[in-house]
């Protein structure tokens, strides 16, 4: 009996039919795979499904792994009102709601559907231009499947592993076996696109150069949390740090990508319209890199956002992170210029301001990434809304909105309604990319695998700083200042060893509630003990585990008293 799936621009959805004459039948209404995809401008369809996959276009960010791990590190706190106790749990490693965390699982197995669903087809279309355009579609749905499962896997650990569009019910896959399939993916992805600079694609989607970062990513990660020395292949065999060096080595001198001259020209705040206005950057030829949706050649990676979202259907089409991520709202603009309001989620922690500042305290990239709010905002009033949790004296500025003045005086909500006509609107027109992956982090890495300074150097370089040699400490020093507010300090600290220890330093900080001081407190025994119980991985939705029959199993660590957060008392 054939298979027929049904194909919608919403959702993929999987109905297997029991007529055997209905499916010989041609369908001229619906899109399913006796008739889709056979053009090449159906597997450019195809590819934009699995993209749109990336962002959430109606709900909150709350839910993804970018968004959990940023709060759960120990540079940010969990923040937010009194009741947004899903970003107060994220920060403490605990459980509000049994299913809190559905909607990532169930966003990213649609996008893991998709990629199948091209992987299995993309060979059916024709009207390609050349190999040359097939392989590279074909290497951006591997690379697409392998960045949805190393998601997966660093945020629940262990998942079920679907490499079919085939209806089935999987246990857990072990770590060996389901990075084995990530690793495989992204050999393959690399293999297939092209060896051209990052400008031959469309900005925003997948490059062999983001493959060949996204594997030293993994590699990293799985060789130091599973205290391994090769990242297995789904085939046999293994990659080899020898390799992952090669293909780092590869990006770095042919993927055409370069650091960004001036380190804050990376963000929102250097924009043309609000540069000259922020005393911070005011007369220092400051130009942001995004300006006039200009291609950041340092990124990678990043989620691409649109200028015109529909408040009903589209809200995800705005980046909703640097919405959850601003200062939490409630007073005048002229309070907290250039940066605007949102939702207040992952204060600072203020150890990140004096670990950095006793480090190095010439270092130009800490007054860059950080907002020093009683003397950089000396009008901002604590306690946004009345209701702040966790609320510290310093914010970070990569991923806040940002603001922009008018000639009369008066302030448009983001910088975007000057530059693009965005309707203003604090809630939808934050469009700044989300970078995933950028090419400072390629160089650390490089660093990191050889235990060489050059590329580390070159990093603190363009910071001002002064070369210095390599050692696993300093390492872990540059990728903290360089890399922080950016996702990848949740997972460095795991790899390293050093996560319970780090964590329980956020234990006895200052902080305000509801705009009275006093200082963070324990839950659920202190973070480093929820950090052991559970090492890390969030819970599997319980709705998951009931569909599945029980096949799959909950994570360690949840389910008892401790995981249970009621609320900031």
């Amino acid at each position: 009996m054939k298979k027929i799936i049904y194909i919608y621009v919403a959702a993929a959805s999987l109905l297997l039919m029991s007529c055997e004459d209905f499916l010989d039948t041609s369908n001229y209404t619906k899109k399913d795979t006796s008739n889709f995809p056979e053009t090449v401008e159906d597997a450019e369809q195809m590819l934009t499904g699995i993209y749109s996959n990336l962002n959430y276009s109606t709900a909150s960010p709350q839910t993804s792994y970018f968004y959990a791990a940023e709060l759960a590190s120990d540079d940010r706190f969990g923040g937010g009102g009194e009741n947004d106790k899903l970003m107060q749990a994220l920060d403490l490693l605990m459980n509000y709601q049994s299913n809190m965390l559905e909607e990532f699982w169930k966003v990213r197995y649609k996008g893991i559907f998709r990629a199948n669903m091209a992987l299995e087809t993309l060979d059916n279309c024709s009207g390609y231009e050349s190999d040359e355009q097939k392989n590279q579609m074909k290497g951006e749905a591997y690379f697409m499947r392998a960045f949805f499962y190393f998601e997966m896997a660093s945020f629940y650990g262990q998942v079920p592993l679907v490499v079919t569009t085939d209806p089935v019910n999987l246990p857990k896959a072990e770590p060996d076996e389901l990075y084995g399939q990530i690793a495989s993916d992204l050999k393959n992805a690399i293999s297939l696109m092209a060896s051209k600079p990052y400008t031959y694609v469309e900005s925003g989607h997948a490059t062999k150069w983001a493959a060949e970062a996204l594997m030293a990513r993994v590699f990293l990660f799985y060789t130091g949390f599973y205290s391994k020395s090769e990242l297995p292949l789904a085939e046999g065999g293994s990659v080899s740090k020898t390799e992952v060096v090669a293909w780092l080595e590869d990006c770095i001198k042919n993927s055409g990508h370069e650091l960004v001259a001036d380190f804050r020209n990376l963000w929102a705040y250097t924009n043309k319209y609000t540069v000259e206005d922020y005393a911070y950057t005011k007369g220092k030829g400051l130009k942001w890199v995004e300006d006039d949706g200009g291609v950041n050649p340092e990124t990678l990676f990043s989620i691409k956002y649109s200028n015109f979202p529909s408040w009903s259907t589209t809200i995800g089409y705005s980046n909703q992170y640097v919405l959850h991520f601003g200062l939490r709202g409630g007073q005048a603009y002229a309070n907290t210029f250039p940066f605007g309001q949102g939702w207040g989620a992952g204060p600072v922690n203020p150890t990140l301001w004096t670990d950095w500042k006793a480090a190095e305290p010439n270092d130009m990239r800490r007054q860059a990434s950080i907002i020093d709010l009683p003397n950089d905002l000396p009008g901002y009033a604590k306690g946004g809304w009345v209701d702040f949790v966790q609320e510290t004296d310093f914010w970070q500025k990569k991923y806040s909105p940002v603001t922009s003045k008018n000639a009369d005086g008066t302030y448009n909500s983001s910088y975007s309604v000057a530059m693009y006509g965005t309707a203003e609107n604090f809630q939808l027109d934050n469009t700044q990319d989300l970078v995933l992956i950028r090419l400072a982090d390629v160089y650390l890495m490089h660093s990191e695998l050889t235990e060489t300074n050059t590329y580390l150097n070159k990093v603190r370089k363009r910071a001002g700083l002064p070369d210095e040699a390599y050692s696993l400490e300093n390492i872990q020093k540059e990728r903290r200042w360089e890399l922080a507010f950016e996702g990848v300090r949740w997972n460095d600290i795991r790899r390293w060893g050093i996560a319970g220890d780090v964590l329980e330093k956020q234990i006895g900080q200052p902080c305000y509630f509801k705009g009275v001081a006093g200082v963070t407190k324990s839950f659920g025994g202190g973070y480093k003990a929820r950090y052991n119980a559970t090492k890390g991985f969030f819970p599997i939705p319980e709705n998951q585990i009931s569909l599945s029959e029980g096949v799959l199993k909950q994570n360690a660590g949840w389910g008892t008293n401790d995981a249970e957060y009621s609320g900031w008392k």
